[in-house]
C-alpha cells in the first residue's frame, strides 16, 4: 500500500511515495516559504494532487517544518521562515482535501525516526539526533521511542545556553544559545568575516589550509561540543546522530568525538558519534513510517 510522503523545510518541499520500504518518484519543489502559510499550504495540495493524477495512495505522511501536536497534525508554533504557519491545522486540510488519513510530524523528529527505522539509529534504543543547519535542531528516543515531551516539543536543543554572557531575551530569545554559536549559519558567519567569499560549507572546507579558515572551523566545532557535553550527560544516550550537510565532512565527525570524549566523564564515553545515513531522504522516510510502522 503506497504512502504519499511531504518533506517541508523552508527552501523546498520534498515528495515522493514510498512503499514496500523503499520511496519513488521523488521531486522537489520550491517551497516559497515567504509568501506565507495560506500559499505554502496551496503548493502542498498542489504536489499531493499532481501525484493522485499518476499514482494511486491510500494515505499521506508529511513532515515539516515548526513544532507539531503529532495527535491533531496541528503547527503549535512556527517561527517567521514560514509566515502564519503556527496554528495551521495541516492533517485536517489534508484530510479534508483529499479522504485521505494524515499523519504530521515535526521535520527533526520525522528524521530521527526515519534514521531508527533504516539509518544510523537502526538497532538503537536510546539516542539522540541533531541536525546543523540554519540552526540546531534536535530530536530524542527512549526505550526505542521517540520522546515528545509535555507539549511535543522536546529536543529543542539548539535552546541550551552555552554562552550566558551573551544572553538577552528580551532582545533575541535564542541570545546565548547553543544554535547562535553551533549552527552552520553561525559557522559561514565567521567564516565570512575572514573571506566574503566563503559564504557555504563547502567553500569554507575547501580553504581548510588557510590557518585563520582551519582555526574558525576548529572554534566551531568546539561549540558543537559544549551543547553536546550537556546533551549527553543529561539524556546518557548510546548514540548520538549529527545531521546537515556540513556533517558530510569526515573531519568534523573525528573532531566532535574527539574533542567530546576529552569533555565528559568516563562513564559516558561509550556513546557513539555517528553521521545521519540517509541525507535527504530521512524526512520522508519517517513521515512514511508514521503511517507504516517497520515490523
Amino acid at each position: 500500500m503506497a504512502t504519499m510522503v511531504l518533506d517541508v523545510g523552508g527552501t523546498a518541499i520534498k515528495s515522493g511515495l514510498y512503499e514496500n520500504g523503499a520511496l519513488s518518484d521523488i521531486q522537489e519543489t520550491s517551497t516559497e516559504a515567504k509568501e506565507g502559510a495560506r500559499h505554502v499550504v496551496s503548493r502542498m495540495k498542489h504536489i499531493i494532487a499532481s501525484y493522485q493524477n499518476t499514482h494511486t495512495f491510500h494515505n499521506i505522511g508529511i513532515s515539516t517544518a515548526g513544532q507539531v501536536d503529532p495527535s491533531s497534525g496541528c503547527i503549535i508554533y512556527a517561527n517567521e521562515n514560514i509566515p502564519g504557519y503556527t496554528g495551521t491545522k495541516l492533517k485536517e486540510i489534508m484530510e479534508q482535501e483529499f479522504q485521505l488519513p494524515t499523519a504530521v510530524e515535526n521535520d527533526v523528529n520525522a528524521a530521527a525516526i526515519g534514521e531508527a527505522a533504516f539509518g544510523a539509529g537502526k538497532g538503537q534504543k536510546d539516542f539522540v539526533c541533531l541536525t546543523y543547519g540554519t540552526g540546531v535542531g534536535g530530536a530524542m528516543f527512549t526505550n526505542g521511542k521517540l520522546y515528545s515531551g509535555s507539549s511535543h516539543s522536546a529536543g529543542e536543543f539548539g535552546g541550551i545556553v552555552t554562552h550566558p554572557e551573551d544572553r538577552n531575551p528580551g532582545k533575541d530569545l535564542f541570545s546565548g544559545c547553543y544554535e547562535r554559536y553551533a549552527s552552520t549559519t553561525a559557522l559561514v558567519k565567521n567564516a565570512m568575516a575572514l573571506n566574503p567569499s566563503l559564504s557555504n560549507g563547502r567553500a569554507i572546507f575547501e580553504h581548510q589550509a588557510d590557518p585563520e579558515v582551519k582555526q574558525a572551523i576548529d572554534r566551531w566545532i568546539m561549540e558543537i561540543v559544549y551543547g553536546l557535553i550537556t546533551i549527553v550527560h543529561m539524556a546518557n544516550p548510546s548514540c548520538a546522530i549529527l545531521g546537515g550537510g556540513v556533517m558530510e565532512q569526515p573531519y568534523v565527525l573525528q573532531q566532535v568525538q574527539e574533542k567530546l570524549y576529552q569533555n565528559i566523564m568516563p562513564s559516558f564515553r561509550h556513546v557513539q558519534i555517528k553521521k545521519a545515513s540517509l541525507g535527504n531522504q530521512a524526512g520522508m522516510l519517517g513521515a512514511a513510517v508514521l503511517n507504516n510502522p517497520p515490523a
